[in-house]
């Protein structure tokens, strides 16, 4: 199958990539620029097609040919514009581009294609009248997969917090995390209150493979591992550098330098646990209970001995 990922530039989109082609699939990456990886990467050995599809630059033509897209593109906080408001950027970004982008596929051609999309419009359906994010995350997904049709299969895979590495990838959040647990960044280790549901880079790949392979259409799958603190959650990264005397971390009420409260959209101090249908998880095919390995192979990537 040829297969596009759009957003394969980065972590969760490069991961996937690399476990399509893995698979035998003749993968192409798509994103605004090249990836930023080290020579050598296996991400850079991929073709790739450049494009904003945010601003709409993409044309039929580059999508001709392709038998299914990935996307895995969608903007969260790091991406909104200077002088823009959160409001206005996500939904022009995520409500209205990328269900256009999925009419483009269709035009172009494309039969399958899956968004990876976000949990909490799932997980926690309060928060879509309250949050100008999650309300963007629902309405992509919904719009995404009002196009499915006999001959255009559509489905959202909505994941949780991921974590994980690709080859000759540096995710700047995870490196800093990994200084962080080691005392480089001279603040003493903390986490703030409250947990959520985390999935490894792994797992969400074969999660994305058994969607191309036997997902339905028209279906939003909620995925996810493992339900942790974030004070278990930092403390693997402290424990896999070697930093027990940290632990347990302190839960300190206050905005942590590593998760500032902008990036917890459930509110700090809250919980957004749950556990995904088992049904779902075994058509999917993924893996469960990974997320210790995905940390040790995140600071194992990180970590100055």
């Amino acid at each position: 199958m040829k297969i596009l990922v759009a957003g394969g530039t980065g972590m969760i989109g490069g991961h996937a990539a690399l476990l399509l082609q893995a698979e035998g699939h003749d993968v192409a990456i798509a994103a605004r620029k090249p990836a930023a990886a080290a020579p050598g990467s296996p991400l850079t050995k991929l073709k790739f097609v450049q494009g904003d599809y945010v601003a709409g630059t993409y044309k039929k033509s580059d999508l001709v040919g392709f038998d299914a897209l990935v996307f895995c593109a969608g903007n969260d906080v790091r991406h909104i514009p200077q002088g823009e408001s959160d409001a206005t950027y996500w939904h022009k970004a995520n409500a209205v581009a990328i269900p256009k982008f999925f009419e483009l596929a269709r035009d172009a051609g494309i039969k399958t294609a899956i968004n990876v999309g976000s949990f909490y419009p799932q997980a926690a359906p309060h928060l879509v009248a309250k949050n100008h994010y999650v309300k963007s995350r629902k309405d992509s997904d919904d719009g995404i997969r009002a196009l499915n049709s006999s001959s255009f299969r559509t489905m959202s895979i909505n994941a949780p917090f991921v974590v994980g590495a690709v080859p000759g990838l540096t995710v700047q959040m995870f490196e800093f995390y990994t200084r962080y647990a080691e005392g480089a960044l001279g603040m003493p280790g903390s986490a703030p209150a409250g947990g959520v549901n985390f999935i490894s880079t792994q797992s969400l790949s074969e999660a994305v493979s058994g969607g191309l392979k036997r997902g339905e259409g028209g279906k939003a799958y909620l995925v996810g591992d493992e339900n942790l603190t974030y004070q278990d959650y930092f403390g693997h990264f402290f424990r896999a550098v070697g930093n027990t005397k940290a632990l347990p971390l302190p839960i300190l009420d206050q905005e942590h330098p590593m998760l500032p409260d902008s990036a917890i959209f459930a509110g700090r101090g809250n919980t957004v646990y749950y556990e995904p249908d088992a049904a779902e998880t075994e058509l999917l095919g993924y893996r469960r209970k990974d997320i210790a390995r995905a940390i040790d192979e995140i600071v194992a990537q990180y970590h100055k001995t």
